[in-house]
């Protein structure tokens, strides 16, 4: 029986979609007899995880469905045992990478990979707490329905059951490392209200994501389609390609991978920076590993927290923070591209000395670049006045840490990224 880790990663109030992702998990344990490890990961204040207890204690017994809802406690305990296994040199900074004291996209998913090491898993798979299914003649459209049946098989096997191929012929004994889909509704990015405030501006803070020496055109067009997902048509019918992945095509709060690609490389454990756990996604697609890229899109939607003052600054901060990371990411992921299948050794596993090496050339690069992304955003904040011109008030006095706290973060990546083996091979024996 294929056991797999349908997971669940949050820090708000979410009852709802336990509900509906248990739901999803007895989809997938009855559909396609799969034993469904549901993981909740719950970094949510008290009241909020008592409340999700209660909720996932009340739900209906499945037949080979397993909940797991962990708060910050039960995670660490864990954490500190693989860790001490796993015998590495500084532990305490490696359980701060894992489960820092702020908000970490890649660190929340890495603690579900190790988990689902742990627990036998052969794949993960994602969802996120902020977005819903989509409901077709009243039943939700699970994504797990196009995940499950592939992955780490031969990608030449799934050709016949896909609607239609786009993979080269040399690529077909590799295993399908990835399947997945994005999200309608509303921008997976809060910044909509500078796109009303002033086009302009969003321009350009939004193009100051792409490489600085990006012509105007490439600029215009990553802006069109950033963070916009599928749109807003709904779901009417399933259509699924077998490809290389396209990193713009697929969002991370509808996403599975098979235990290749993650219990090789983890993703960034970066603090309060938006896209943190988009990496293994450009990975997989450079490294030429076949993908399943299907519609079954998830709705995306706002929660209350972001309309509050503390809400906005925290999400600002994480979005400017995305902004200086990319300088050094866009040099990873051009040495990944230039890599292409050579990131593989011959058993089609990802080179993980490869990928240190890149980050570590990265953390030299000339910190002009990031300087350019502050002032042009400091420029484009004061423009729109109000709350955005407060922000940049603040901004201005963060420059030096926050130029500091992006090339450390990649130096944390590549650390954690040599440990991974380690912490994998503990994870596996420690079992859960």
């Amino acid at each position: 029986m294929n056991r797999i880790c349908l997971c669940l990663p949050t820090n708000r109030a979410c009852s709802a979609t336990v509900t509906a992702i248990h739901r999803e998990a007895a989809y997938a344990a009855e559909q396609f007899g799969a034993d469904v490890q549901l993981l909740i990961l719950d970094s949510s204040d008290d009241l909020t995880r008592a409340e999700h207890a209660r909720v996932a204690a009340a739900l209906p017994p499945a037949a080979n469905v397993t909940v797991h809802h962990l708060g910050e406690d039960p995670q660490r305990d864990f954490l500190r045992r693989v860790i001490r296994r796993a015998g590495l040199a500084e532990p305490d900074r490696m359980l701060t990478l894992l489960l820092p004291s702020g908000v970490s996209y890649g660190s929340c998913t890495d603690r579900a990979f190790l988990l689902a090491t742990a627990l036998g898993c052969h794949s993960v798979h994602r969802r996120d707490s902020d977005s819903t299914y989509q409901l077709l003649d009243g039943q939700p459209v699970f994504p797990v329905h196009h995940e499950l049946p592939w992955l780490g098989r031969p990608a030449g096997e799934a050709s016949a059951s896909v609607t239609c191929t786009d993979l080269d012929p040399a690529h077909a004994e590799r295993p399908v490392s990835l399947a997945g889909a994005s999200f309608i509704g509303e921008l997976s990015v809060d910044i909509a209200e500078i796109r009303r405030l002033d086009e302009g501006v969003y321009h350009d803070v939004v193009g100051l994501w792409a490489p600085a020496d990006a012509s105007p055109q490439d600029r215009r067009q990553l802006v069109e389609e950033s963070f916009t997902g599928a749109g807003t048509a709904p779901f009417t019918g399933d259509h699924a390609t077998l490809t290389l992945v396209d990193p713009m095509r697929v969002d991370m709060c509808n996403i599975a991978f098979h235990r290749d690609v993650y219990e090789r490389i983890p993703l960034p454990p970066a603090t309060d920076t938006i896209g943190s756990d988009y990496f293994l996604i450009h990975l997989v697609h450079d490294a030429t590993l076949p993908g399943i890229l299907h519609n079954r899109h998830i709705e995306n939607f706002y929660t209350p927290e972001r309309r509050t003052d503390a809400g906005f600054l925290a999400y600002q901060t994480r979005f400017v923070k995305f902004l200086l990371s990319m300088h050094y990411f866009h040099h990873v992921y051009d040495r990944m591209a230039a890599e292409g299948a050579r990131l593989l050794d011959d058993r089609q596993h990802v080179r993980a000395d490869r990928i240190v090496e890149f980050l570590r050339e990265s953390t030299t690069l000339d910190r002009a670049e990031n300087v350019w992304r502050l002032d042009r955003v400091d420029t484009a904040y004061r423009k729109l006045g109000g709350r955005y011109e407060e922000f940049a008030e603040r901004l201005a006095g963060r420059r030096l840490q926050l130029l500091a706290e992006a090339c450390r973060d990649i130096e944390d990546f590549a650390l954690l990224t040599e440990a991974w083996p380690h912490l994998v091979e503990a994870a596996g024996h420690e079992g859960w």
